[in-house]
């Protein structure tokens, strides 16, 4: 998959996180051509989630990529290429902590007929390691 289409770098993609998930499973960066896979059905198990259209997911998503060093959003794709799990790490700068970094993790979300098999677990790993890769001395 090409760079450009993702929100961020694979670089930032824990390789412990995507060996622990079951065969077929990828852990991957969202990616501009998720609105069709199932991103908003995954996201539905929130209660008000909108209806974004394709038009606005994309207006989002390129504001987004364009802030690469804040919002990292990860997604599991099973095997017929469906989202079945997703979150958030939002890098927050702060004044104190000597200006560093803190981590958000928010939204983390698993399709209904995929929990309870720790998929919520790896979306949080995963989102831990993004913090520590991009610097976050606190949060989680």
């Amino acid at each position: 998959m090409s760079q450009q289409k993702n929100l961020f770098s694979t670089d930032l993609i824990s390789p412990e996180v995507q060996a622990s998930l079951p065969k077929g499973y990828t852990l991957r960066p969202l990616s501009i051509d998720d609105y069709e896979l199932g991103f908003f059905d995954v996201l539905s198990v929130f209660k008000d989630i909108g209806n974004l259209s394709k038009d606005q997911f994309l207006e989002r998503f390129n504001y987004m990529r364009t802030r690469n060093d804040e919002y990292f959003i990860v997604v599991i794709v099973s095997p017929e290429s469906r989202i079945i799990g997703t979150g958030t790490i939002f890098v927050e700068r702060k004044f104190i902590f000597n200006a560093g970094l803190v981590g958000h993790i928010e939204d983390v979300a698993i399709d209904k007929n995929h929990q309870g098999k720790h998929f919520g677990l790896s979306i949080i790993q995963a989102l831990k390691y993004i913090g520590v890769k991009t610097g976050c001395i606190k949060g989680f």
